[in-house]
C-alpha cells in the first residue's frame, strides 16, 4: 500500500452471499443477534448487518443483475468483499491518500448502510483488497 492507514480502526467486513437469509440463519447459528437489513437500489444491494464487538459483520446478495457485487459473485462466488475502515474525517482521509499517491474509487463519500458516509480504495492499492473507509463519530 502506498500510504499507511494509520490511527484507523476496524470497521466491518463485508461478504458477499447468494442466498441473504440462509446466509444471516447461518450467522444467527453462531451466535450473532441484533440484526438489521437494509435495501440499497442505488448499490444493487441488498444487506443484513450484524453488531460485532466494536464493528460489523456485513452480508451482501447482489440485488442487480448487471451490478459490480453481481459481477464480483460471479467471478468468486460467495466471499470476502471488502474490509472496511473507520475514520473520524473521510474526507480529510480520502484527500491525503489521494495526495500520497493512493489510487481510489471514490474521491468524495456516498451514503452506505446505516447512513454512513463510505468510500472505497482500490483493491490495487492494498494488496489486492477491497478496502472501504466509513465515517465514524469522533469519541
Amino acid at each position: 500500500m502506498h500510504a499507511a492507514l494509520v490511527g484507523l480502526s476496524l470497521h466491518h467486513v463485508g461478504i458477499v452471499v447468494r442466498d441473504l437469509d440462509v446466509a444471516a440463519d447461518s450467522y444467527r447459528v453462531l451466535g450473532f443477534r441484533d440484526d438489521e437489513r437494509f435495501v440499497m437500489p442505488e448499490q444493487g444491494i441488498e444487506a443484513v448487518t450484524f453488531p460485532s464487538g466494536s464493528g460489523y459483520l456485513e452480508l451482501i446478495q447482489p440485488s442487480d443483475p448487471e451490478g459490480a457485487i453481481a459481477r464480483f459473485m460471479e467471478k468468486r462466488g460467495d466471499s470476502l468483499h471488502h474490509v472496511a475502515f473507520g475514520t473520524p474525517d473521510i474526507v480529510a482521509e480520502l484527500r491525503r491518500l489521494d495526495d500520497s499517491g493512493v489510487r481510489l474509487i471514490d474521491t468524495l463519500p456516498r451514503t452506505g448502510a446505516h447512513g454512513w458516509q463510505v468510500a472505497f480504495v482500490h483493491p490495487e492499492s492494498c494488496n489486492g483488497v477491497l478496502v472501504e473507509l466509513v465515517q465514524v463519530a469522533q469519541s
